[in-house]
């Protein structure tokens, strides 16, 4: 077949032309039994596809049809032996990439500033994370990679380990070594996982950094709908075959995933496919120009900085992503949260994340020279405001959490009898829940973690600057779930 055909979405547009009677769900029955206004907005196109898996249109969880043939053109495009379809997002995809090679007491190897799913699937195997310590950058307040030093250290110490887990690009779009890390861990025997979150594009294009599979890792949870084309909540995971099996694989994807797929979703990760594969670096070229025309520009602004090559250089920052637009605002005197809001209320633009001291705007396929300009501007109107003010600030000092200790595995911590005390007499305690701040959704503990002063303060910090503190129960973050103490008995 070739890169040019979309046999999904063609085999569901032909089928959806002949117009069959439908006793089968969805009940919306092509609209029909749907809300009439939602059913306007959405347009009946859609609602013609959005079917189920009989006969005629493949079954995700054993395709062997038009699905079939959508992933394996995906594997061909990626590189990959095997690619399978995430209905269920990166974080399904990601579950079950861990859960295909780590079971109860299994040891992993990740770094500590990973994603919320990636704990969420150490809870679920039972396995034993076994932590790398990224770099930090202390002028950015941010985490990078991992190196490849400490990869070697952690497999040596821990030569039983079961897999090693990278980020690659991180959030904010900066890679470390992938090649030598895949090369090292391979040379112990030890498949690499990637969270390749945030790099769907990187393979279609040489001045990017090496995506997964380009380096030779054996699974990589890919994330098709955040700058690839597809829709929301769609993603794919690739795999190479050697020291995993991709029979498992699948089966471990189909105990995870939802039997009523998508195929609204499935359909969009097919056209997504086929746009990367065949007009991809034409469109990424356009894409890295347009970012570093911004870049550039913002750069002329006093007291903003847009981060470039100048990252590059150490151990954990090998490589960039240069449509990953990362501006620090703290020389403005404002939090990264109250630039955010500011740009909402006064130009309506939205970026993708905000910090105590950063904010994070990413440039895609879809973006133009209109909307860098209006970027570009707005940011130039907050200096503005700010210049009275800039030579009364302060140096800001940059607050970054410690890894604390893990004195329990986070399925034992997660699974074990607690109770809940108020967030101010926590510390010393082991947690039984998650605190984030997300986006990006890196923790600030995991269940299994004594809770110390430090990040107490830290978490305070960021509810006071107004960012979006999420996982424990209680919303508001006055109390917390920790292990149930026992005193002795007298």
């Amino acid at each position: 077949m070739s890169q040019e055909q979309t046999p999904l979405f063609s085999g569901l547009v032909a089928h959806a032309k002949k117009n069959p009677i439908q006793f089968h769900i969805p009940g919306h029955k092509k609209g029909a039994g749907m809300d009439t206004e939602f059913r306007q907005f959405i347009g009946d196109n859609a609602l013609s596809i959005d079917l189920i898996n009989i006969g005629p249109l493949d079954d995700l969880h054993q395709p062997k049809g038009i699905i079939k043939q959508a992933q394996d053109l995906a594997a061909e495009a990626f590189g990959a032996d095997r690619t399978f379809f995430s209905v269920q997002g990166t974080s399904g995809a990601i579950i079950a990439m861990i859960m295909a090679v780590c079971g109860p007491d299994d040891k992993i190897i990740v770094p500590r500033n990973v994603h919320k799913s990636i704990m969420s699937a150490i809870v679920f195997s039972g396995a034993i994370p076994v932590f790398i310590h990224p770099e930090i950058d202390k002028d950015l307040g941010i985490s990078h990679g991992i190196t490849t030093d400490s990869v070697e250290r952690a497999l040596t110490q821990h030569p039983d380990a079961k897999a090693v887990l990278v980020i690659n690009p991180t959030y904010f779009g900066i890679s470390a070594d992938l090649k030598k890390i895949v090369e090292i861990a391979h040379s112990h025997h030890v498949p690499v996982l990637v969270d390749e979150a945030h790099g769907v594009h990187i393979h279609f294009h040489d001045q990017l950094p090496l995506s997964a599979m380009q380096a030779g890792a054996d699974m990589a949870a890919t994330s098709v709908h955040k700058l690839g084309g597809s829709m929301t909540q769609s993603s794919i995971l690739n795999v190479r075959e050697g020291l995993v099996s991709a029979k498992h694989v699948q089966s471990i994807l189909s105990m995870l995933t939802t039997t009523s797929t998508s195929y609204l979703l499935l359909a969009s990760l097919d056209v997504a496919r086929k746009q990367l594969a065949t007009k991809g670096k034409e469109l990424i070229d356009k894409t890295i120009r347009l970012s570093q025309s911004i870049r550039k520009r913002i750069n002329e602004i006093d007291h903003i900085h847009c981060v470039g090559e100048e990252i590059l250089g150490s151990k954990a920052t090998f490589d960039y992503d240069p449509t990953k637009l990362i501006i620090s605002v703290k020389n403005l005197g404002l939090s990264g949260y109250e630039v955010e809001k500011w740009l909402r209320e006064k130009h309506n633009i939205e970026v993708e994340l905000s910090d105590l001291y950063n904010i994070l705007c990413i440039i895609s396929l879809g973006d133009t020279d209109a909307e860098g300009d209006l970027l570009v501007n707005a940011l130039k109107e907050l200096a503005s405001e700010c210049e009275h003010r800039v030579g009364q600030i302060k140096p800001l000092e940059v607050l970054l959490p410690e890894i604390p200790v893990l004195a329990l595995t986070p399925r034992d911590a997660f699974y074990a009898e607690t109770e809940v005390v108020p967030i101010e007499e926590s510390e010393g305690r082991i947690i039984a829940e998650f605190i984030m701040v997300y986006p990006p959704g890196i923790p600030i503990f995991i269940p299994g973690e004594i809770i110390t002063k430090e990040n107490l303060h830290y978490i305070r910090e960021n509810l006071e600057a107004g960012l979006p503190v999420q996982g424990p129960e209680d919303d508001e973050i006055k109390t917390i779930r920790v292990i149930k103490e026992y005193k002795a008995i007298q």
